[in-house]
């Protein structure tokens, strides 16, 4: 079954309920394989699918490598020394930091000669002298258990004081999770906002015919699988509590929505009625979730709870396609995507239902919302030219959209939980990718994988 938005017919979309063998959806000419707006045709009987009973390690193919482009407006200079004995550890724990600061696109990093830890008394005044703003030290020692005792001390060059420290004991698998944990102490620290280094990302990844839902760090390492299917997999969202996933799969040739658990992989059909079921977001408490389904003829938004219980509860009612809907952090309003004004647009409805108000104007194709965790921004892929671009718009600012990227094929952006990047999918030679980007478009992250495309990022909340 294909959700297709037909923009060359007067009067706006088509939806075919037929089954078919080929993507219909306009941007298929740009992407023929695999997309949460291309339904391909489910496989046939004796279809396989994977759920790890817990999060398994990814295969290395998976593994993600990390290239920055860009410089930001405002950088902070910090001089981070190398942690003592961190060489003899499983990870290079100031390696990790530094390359999650400056792909936050805040900091521009001052290199250290060892022999600095968490005991030293710098010469603060001396760092300043040099450009630093703040120095950042520590060390990492094997304790007589195997675990590993991490710490770090940041002081503020500008004023000669100590500004925090931080020391857990965790466990040499655990050494990526605490570098990311002491990023966001010092993103804390320095910008006075909440760092996202220790959240999680969740993503497709397709080779040949196998697709994997998995999870990683948001700088594309400590991948893990958390299903694998040889049918597709779209719409991964997270619960505001970062326990469960809920996504869309084809494994009995319709798609069907499901939650997951994160940890433990146990899983439970969440959507399985006639028709189409798809698209599935939380509201803010994780109590329901918007969903779209062809239940009753046009594909329109259903509020169902995350419990199972009860029945569907219809938002929307008109005779176009209603789909890709996201709730507002206040849980107030949700924001979707139809075609009942000829093409798609964004438009948002209270979430109680009711009148129904336009987003979007700019362009004639404006599809895939995200709103930012304040509530003031929304990102959504834009066809301008002939190419499908990442857009931010200040919501009731009256400016117009800025244009964030100048790639051609930009899929499903989604906003981190301190609304300071997005993270998109997008084409380039040799595949698709994941990318990250400022607000500003002026820093992006490229997360590289070998010989699979990726699509359909979702980036999980605070709380891990």
């Amino acid at each position: 079954m294909i959700l297709r938005f037909d923009t060359g017919r007067a009067g706006g979309a088509a939806y075919n309920p037929g089954p078919v063998t080929t993507p219909s959806h306009p941007i298929a000419g740009a992407r023929t394989a695999w997309s949460r707006r291309q339904w391909l045709h489910g496989a046939g009987a004796g279809t396989v699918v994977a759920v790890a009973p817990w999060l398994a390690p990814a295969a290395a193919l998976a593994q993600l490598r990390v290239e920055i482009t860009g410089v930001g407006a405002r950088q902070i200079p910090l001089a981070l020394a190398p942690l003592r004995d961190e060489q003899l550890q499983p990870a290079v724990v100031s390696a990790i930091v530094k390359a999650n600061l400056e792909r936050s696109g805040s900091f521009r990093i001052l290199p250290v000669p060892p022999g600095l830890d968490e005991r030293s008394t710098p010469d603060l005044a001396a760092f300043r002298a040099q450009g630093a703003d703040a120095l950042a030290a520590g060390s990492v020692t094997r304790l007589a258990d195997g675990s590993l005792d991490v710490r770090l001390r940041l002081w503020d060059a500008v004023r000669g004081s100590e500004l925090a420290g931080q020391s857990s004991v965790v466990q040499p698998a655990d050494l990526r999770l605490a570098a990311h944990r002491l990023s966001d102490l010092i993103h804390e620290k320095l910008t006075g906002e909440r760092g996202v280094f220790a959240t999680r990302i969740a993503y497709v990844l397709r080779q040949g015919r196998r697709f994997t839902l998995h999870v990683t760090d948001p700088d594309g390492e400590g991948g893990q699988v958390a299903l694998a299917s040889p049918e597709p997999i779209i719409s991964p969202a997270w619960s505001p509590d970062g326990k469960s996933l809920a996504y869309v799969s084809f494994e009995s040739q319709k798609a069907v929505v499901w939650l997951q658990d994160v940890a433990s992989g146990r899983r439970r059909v969440l959507a399985d009625f006639r028709g189409s079921n798809s698209a599935p977001a939380f509201s803010p408490d994780g109590r329901r979730l918007v969903v779209t389904l062809s239940r009753d003829g046009n594909s329109q938004l259903y509020v169902i709870n995350a419990d199972g219980s009860g029945a569907p509860q219809r938002l929307t009612s008109s005779l176009a396609i209603d789909t890709e809907a996201v709730w507002a952090p206040d849980g107030a309003s949700v924001f979707f995507v139809s075609d009942r004004g000829g093409g798609p647009q964004v438009y948002r409805v209270p979430a109680g239902g009711g009148a129904v108000e336009r987003i979007t104007f700019q362009g004639d194709y404006n599809i895939s919302p995200a709103i930012s965790p304040d509530g003031r921004q929304l990102a959504y892929i834009s066809r301008q030219a002939g190419a499908f671009r990442l857009m931010l718009l200040e919501l009731g600012a009256g400016t117009p959209p800025l244009a964030l990227t100048d790639t051609r094929d930009d899929e499903s952006p989604s906003f981190a939980p301190n609304g300071r990047l997005i993270v998109y999918a997008t084409r380039v030679p040799g595949g698709d990718v994941l990318m990250t980007t400022t607000l500003d478009g002026r820093v992006k992250t490229r997360l590289l994988a070998s010989g699979a495309d990726m699509r359909e990022p979702a980036w999980g909340p605070f709380g891990r």
